[in-house]
């Protein structure tokens, strides 16, 4: 194979996971917007919790901290840049995927990108992330979460069970 084919071959695999990559972070963010969407015109009007299982509601919130609420306090003045950064994360996991040869971790990074996409989204319109999901046990509630960020931790799973897949590299093999 020449030079000129094996570039074309691989310029042709490259583009096709660009479009795998941003075909799974494209419907990370289209679910997540939807659903917050549909929470906030239709399902909560009037806000109230909404009991589905003995363990779930919907439960309006609204995050203006990062993660579990956290920096809230910080953050309020910086939602913009903030979400700025997430944006930027978000190109580099599509760039790191696009690099990564197991499938499991493209797909698992194609969704934390999503993801973080949905969340910077809300946080740039509105300066906060509206979260919807409330998880109970024992009156114990974990915190509110959205769908944005359930495509990050199943994400994360697949990052983690797609880099356990892969054969250790020769560089790191036993002697």
């Amino acid at each position: 194979m020449s030079r000129s084919t094996r570039r074309q071959a691989a310029s042709h695999v490259l583009a096709s996971r660009l479009v795998d990559l941003l075909s799974i972070a494209g419907a990370a963010f289209a679910l997540d917007a939807a659903s917050k969407w549909l929470i906030l015109n239709v399902v909560m009007q009037p806000p109230r919790a909404i009991p589905l299982l003995p363990v779930l509601d919907l439960t309006l919130g609204f995050n203006t901290g990062v993660s579990f609420g956290l920096f809230r306090d910080t953050l309020d003045d910086w939602a913009s840049a903030f979400s700025a950064f997430k944006l930027l994360v978000a190109a580099s996991l599509i760039a790191w995927a696009l690099r990564t040869p197991q499938p499991l971790e493209r797909a698992g990074l194609a969704l934390i990108a999503g993801g973080a996409i949905g969340n910077a989204v809300d946080r740039w319109r509105d300066g906060m992330v509206t979260d919807f999901i409330d998880l109970h046990w024992a009156g114990h509630h974990f915190p509110t979460f959205n769908l944005a960020d359930v495509a990050i931790t199943l994400g994360v799973g697949c990052v983690l069970l797609g880099a356990s897949a892969r054969p250790p590299s020769r560089d790191h093999a036993p002697i």
